[in-house]
């Protein structure tokens, strides 16, 4: 079976099209995720449903799972009856189609969105020879309410990514009181005197699958100690590790760390440790079968 990527999906019929009152693109009013598809499987899907359905409930939206898994299931079947190994699948879940203003209407319908696109092998160049990451002018709002979701509010990071072209692999993202959050796609771990650190993610953030993955899988197995801190840029400058990551593409060791927002005196923090990155990293392919 020959198909060409991507293939979208929604409410389950190939190839159809989002209306434009529906309120995900309307008022961004919703929520996705993005998962690393792996020779058959979604391999940490039962971490993607659980924030899903939490961020579903957070945002009274209604989902049914059972047409979730029906949808999705449709879907894979795809790239399984091609031989594709890896691929990425988003699902998007918006409140479906309603009236122009902000009030929910008294009936909801949510809108199902299921994509396939490529995807790569866990070992890519990043994986292997790590990159350089730069630390972004925008700083991100606090807004708690929203912490940890993954909603289709991103224009914060959008504008953040606009910052540089391809000379960086990702942007570290601050916010107003100078603490370190995230990156644009991704979350950042310290590795300091054997023990992890993590930004605590309770006011602004996104709480990542594969963060959790590896506070609540990697790091126990390795009998390793993770904290989450309000993590200041000159405790990550001070690490003997730091490395970024996320459910798509596993771990990333960062090399570099270039803080050019005065071009003038740019600063780089060069690490050239990734002891502990790299047992993650092994941890995580055997944890994926990869």
């Amino acid at each position: 079976m020959s198909i060409n990527l991507p293939l979208i999906s929604v409410n389950g019929v190939l190839d159809a099209a989002i209306s434009p009152l529906d309120r995900g693109f309307a008022y961004g009013d919703g929520v996705f995720e993005t998962c690393r598809y792996s020779h058959g499987a979604i391999p940490l899907w039962n971490y993607h449903r659980e924030r899903l359905l939490r961020s579903a409930e957070r945002l009274k939206i209604p989902l049914d799972e059972r047409l979730l898994n029906q949808y999705l299931n449709s879907m894979l079947v795809y790239p399984s009856d091609a031989n594709i190994a890896q691929a990425v699948v988003k699902i998007t879940l918006t409140r479906g189609i309603g009236g122009r203003g902000y009030r929910i209407p008294d009936q909801v319908e949510p809108t199902y969105c299921i994509g396939i696109f490529p995807g790569n092998q866990l070992h890519t160049e990043q994986y292997r020879n790590g990159v350089a990451v730069r630390i972004c002018n925008l700083r991100l709002s606090q807004t708690p309410i929203l912490a940890g979701m993954k909603h289709l509010n991103r224009l914060e990071h959008i504008l953040a990514r606009a910052e540089w072209q391809d000379e960086f692999a990702e942007g570290l993202l601050l916010n107003a009181q100078g603490r370190v959050v995230e990156a644009t796609v991704s979350n950042l771990f310290a590795v300091k005197n054997n023990q992890l650190y993590t930004p605590d993610l309770s006011t602004a953030g996104v709480a990542g699958i594969m963060r959790k993955t590896i506070i609540e899988k990697l790091a126990p197995a390795l009998g390793l100690n993770c904290h989450m801190v309000n993590m200041e840029l000159d405790f990550v400058r001070a690490a003997d590790e730091i490395f970024l990551c996320n459910s798509v593409y596993g771990i990333w060791p960062v090399n570099m760390l270039v803080d050019d927002r005065q071009p003038v005196t740019a600063t780089h923090t060069r690490y050239s440790n990734h002891q502990i990155t790299r047992t993650l990293q092994q941890q995580l392919a055997h944890l994926l079968g990869e």
